[in-house]
């Protein structure tokens, strides 16, 4: 999260109380077990220039629905920078996005997401435990602590802990964060993410259609996990990857794919790959104004085979 200069603090603290209370569910949420606290939580981070803000969030709200909070000045890094910040928040995910107005302190810009744990000590020891470092320690922001972690096969991410854990409505479709790795290391990071989320493998397809990464006539290992940070897509192959292939950090759910698109071409929005229908979804990589790459997706529904009975009576 944020590290907001003296004179933003008690505006940053009332920004996301009254954001906690817009998003607030009546009663009292249940915990979620392990460390993780719920996906509508984890927020993918986009680094943006200050020229492109408003017409991202504008293209990424018209596509997906939801609503951008007020954008702040803030100090985002335990060194000194300056950046303008602001939540977006919709039905299939939520982005922490950034336009720095000074250089990007290192490794800032390189993590993908940020992730809220119920205690960040002991994320960072399970983290260190499953083979991850911690890249960046933690540092204290005026509402929690932060810090930056890095996965074998170098996937960076944030994790931080809030003083007072806010409580948002669920999400309606539950991105998914999609990761490119080697056949190296496609195990290592396995066992490492799976070990910290404490998560499950919903499908580990060995020889996936290549023609969902742009490699028709070709297969690849594609594996699915879920966990309370939500939901993960591993590709595992040779990096032998087509254009925008890799690029695409986030995947959304959509209703209607077709129907997303429409909106996205309407606001700004370029589609980068073929159209790829797959035997359970059907998917496609655009790019937002200002650069950034997502995919978005439509799950098919599944065919029942319905088999008449007759009965000899």
């Amino acid at each position: 999260m944020i590290t907001g200069r003296r004179m933003t603090t008690n505006l940053l603290l009332t920004l996301l109380a009254a954001a906690s209370t817009a998003n607030a569910r009546a009663g009292t949420s249940a915990a979620e077990p392990g460390i993780g606290v719920g996906p509508q939580y984890d927020t993918t981070h986009v680094y943006i220039k200050a020229a492109d803000f408003d017409r991202f969030v504008g293209s990424f709200t018209a596509t997906l629905g939801g609503k951008p909070s007020p954008r702040i000045p803030s100090v985002l890094t335990p060194t000194p920078s300056k950046a303008e910040f602001q939540y977006v928040w919709t039905p299939a995910g939520t982005l922490s996005t950034f336009a720095f107005s000074t250089p990007i302190p290192y490794p800032f810009g390189l993590e993908r997401t940020g992730w809220l744990v119920t205690d960040l000590d002991r994320a960072l020891k399970l983290a260190r435990d499953n083979g991850a470092e911690v890249i960046v320690e933690k540092w204290p922001d005026p509402i929690g602590y932060d810090a930056i972690i890095q996965w074998p096969g170098g996937v960076k991410m944030q994790l931080y802990w809030h003083f007072n854990t806010p409580h948002y409505e669920p999400l309606e479709a539950i991105p998914e964060t999609r990761v490119y790795l080697t056949r190296d290391l496609g195990d290592t990071f396995l066992h490492s993410i799976l070990g910290f989320s404490q998560g499950r493998i919903v499908s580990d397809d060995r020889t996936a259609d290549g023609a969902e990464l742009g490699k028709p006539g070709e297969t690849f290992r594609r594996v699915r996990l879920e966990s309370s940070f939500g939901k993960m897509q591993v590709n595992v192959t040779d990096g032998h990857l087509p254009y925008p292939f890799g690029y695409e950090i986030t995947g959304y759910e959509v209703k209607d794919l077709d129907a997303a698109l429409a909106k996205a071409t309407a606001h700004g929005v370029a589609t980068l790959s073929p159209r790829f229908d797959g035997a359970d979804r059907n998917s496609i990589i655009v790019e937002f104004p200002g650069g950034y790459i997502a995919e978005l997706h439509q799950i098919r529904p599944r065919q029942v085979a319905i088999t008449n009975r007759h009965d000899d009576n």
